[in-house]
């Protein structure tokens, strides 16, 4: 077992992925909540969920970890149900088996739902997508962008391979990453209220959100490395946007945009001037990553709100257009 005590704690998310091969049938019996078992996909991700926090009891070398979010989603394609798993640590070493095997599991409970109708199901192509955090910073499958495979890391080291980060691979669709910059958030000495409002709107919105990601102010370019590497349609940003020394967001946010999108934030501003002028002062910016929208907003309620308001009627439309439709200026 690999002694990682003298390495440094850090913020470390992994993404790994598999599919359930099946009948048309299946698809059909599990879309309508209609299998014999109960309910298919919740007891799936259940499963997956319970098997992460296994990780080390199953794997001998596997190190002991206290996972901070795991999340398990589904999806379907003509002949497959899809299976992806994100789950985050803080600490000396690496999530990628947690996530690898919240896929396997849930996927084995697939088979284990469906097996009376089709037990010739195939679970198959589990694999790492990505993963952040740690001295090799972040790390994309490359065979997800049409590339040669990248060799993974083995039981939790993630010093085990050469890190490969593509600044263009593909977004996951509807889904949003919430980063919170605040420093005392990060340090358990106040309580954040703008990140969880940000991830119920954009839940209602039907996007795929895990819980916000909470950094503090120096730390908020690893905290949107770590979204980013999600491959999420949208991340939000809340917090480090005004002249305090310590704010660094617009910075940290210009440092990875492709392109501006001045017209958001400049309209952010003028919405929240209108009711309180200390709002001119937020220094927010929003742009493209790749496909990845990135929009920051002030780190207090009433910044977010006007946020939202903003965001709501424009967001489908911009999302449209950043995956290659609706071209309407």
């Amino acid at each position: 077992m690999v002694d990682v005590s003298a390495k440094a704690d850090t913020a470390r998310i992994a993404v790994a992925a598999g599919q359930l091969r099946t009948t048309p049938e299946v698809l059909r019996l599990v879309r309508a909540d209609d299998m014999p078992k109960a309910d298919v996909l919740s007891t799936a991700r259940l499963a997956g969920i319970g098997g992460a926090k296994k990780t080390s009891e199953l794997i001998p070398l596997c190190h002991q970890l206290a996972l901070s979010t795991v999340k398990v989603e589904f999806g379907f394609t003509d002949d497959a149900i899809t299976i992806e798993a994100m789950a985050k640590t803080t600490g000396p070493t690496g999530v990628e088996m947690e996530a690898l095997t919240a896929v396997a599991v849930a996927g084995l409970t697939l088979h284990d739902m469906v097996k009376a109708v089709d037990p010739g199901a195939v679970l198959t192509d589990v694999r790492l997508l990505t993963k952040s955090g740690g001295k090799r910073g972040n790390w994309v499958r490359e065979d997800e962008v049409g590339r040669d495979v990248a060799s993974s890391s083995n039981a939790n080291d993630s010093s085990a391979s050469s890190p490969v980060f593509v600044e263009d691979s593909p977004v996951v669709a509807r889904s949003a990453v919430v980063v919170v910059a605040s420093t005392g958030a990060a340090a358990g000495t106040r309580v954040d209220t703008t990140g969880p409002a940000l991830v119920e709107w954009l839940l209602a919105q039907g996007f795929s959100v895990p819980e916000p990601l909470v950094y503090a102010d120096a730390d908020i370019a690893t905290g949107l490395a770590d979204a980013l590497a999600l491959r999420p349609a949208l991340v939000i940003t809340t917090g480090g946007t005004g002249a305090s020394p310590t704010d660094a967001t617009p910075e940290a946010t210009l440092a990875v945009l492709d392109r501006e999108l001045p017209g958001i934030a400049e309209t952010i501003r003028a919405r929240g001037a209108e009711k309180f002028p200390l709002a001119a002062l937020s220094r927010g910016v929003a742009g493209l990553v790749g496909r990845t929208v990135v929009v920051n907003l002030p780190g207090s309620p009433g910044g977010v709100k006007d946020g939202i308001a903003v965001l709501e009627p424009l967001l489908d439309h911009l999302l449209a257009q950043v995956a290659g439709g609706g071209n309407h200026e």
